[in-house]
């Protein structure tokens, strides 16, 4: 059973909650609107807010989990946040080593500190490895994804805020795409999307488009369930095929 309204994955663990923001996508974060939320229902995890804080009670979760699930890692946080000591990332990849009937995936905006924490460490076979790309300002973090040895690298190009122009997505593994949502949301435009999907579509690239989000594919402002996940009258969320020889 899902456990998340997250599409691409079923359940979400959180060892880390809280974040600062570091670029374009991180305006409207919407792990900041819900930590706030449920700081003000009293939950005793969320007292510090969105400030930035380890839950070490946490780390076990999933070896509790016995029916296999594709966990995302840090849904509410970015584990690789300059104030995640790596001694407590090691202890994160030590419980994923050690629940190998869970596929889990990690998602980045700090891809240096993640390039750093597994030149020294090998990434677990069953961790899929990513980092957002929300505008051309960040498409760097591409060349460097690339470098890491993991079965899938995948890419969230969500909010998507601009035309990220020609990229090389070769050595790439899933293209994760998505609007905003919310009362600042900002708009995605078509050809946007058009342009990264004919990209992934020539390298042969899985592609999955979320949703609208709160602006619409014809501009227009409307709730994020009427706007929907089609582009050009079809639904678009294909799922990746892990390479295993990559860790070799």
């Amino acid at each position: 059973m899902k456990t998340t309204k997250i599409s691409w994955t079923d359940r979400t663990w959180n060892p880390v909650t809280g974040c600062t923001k570091i670029s374009l996508g991180c305006a409207n974060c919407y792990a900041e609107v819900m930590a706030r939320r449920l700081k003000g229902m009293g939950k005793k995890k969320y007292e510090n807010g969105f400030s930035l804080t380890l839950h070490p009670e946490t780390l076990n979760d999933p070896l509790k989990w016995k029916t296999p699930h594709s966990i995302f890692v840090c849904s509410m946080s970015d584990i690789f946040h300059k104030d995640v000591p790596f001694s407590f990332v090691d202890k994160v990849i030590t419980t994923i080593r050690n629940s190998q009937h869970h596929n889990y995936q990690m998602l980045t905006k700090r891809i240096d500190r993640m390039s750093s924490y597994f030149s020294e460490r090998p990434v677990p076979d069953n961790l899929w490895l990513g980092a957002t790309v929300e505008s051309h300002l960040e498409v760097s973090r591409i060349d460097k994804l690339k470098r890491l040895l993991t079965p899938i690298r995948f890419l969230s190009c969500e909010p998507l805020l601009d035309d990220l122009g020609k990229i090389d997505l070769s050595g790439i593994d899933w293209v994760i795409v998505g609007g905003e949502s919310g009362v600042k949301a900002r708009p995605m435009k078509a050809q946007w999307l058009r342009s990264l999907l004919r990209q992934a579509r020539k390298y042969e690239v899985p592609f999955y488009f979320k949703q609208w989000g709160t602006w619409g594919e014809d501009g227009i402002r409307r709730s994020m369930k009427k706007n929907g996940k089609s582009l050009d009258g079809k639904i678009i969320q294909m799922l990746p095929r892990p390479k295993m020889s990559r860790l070799a």
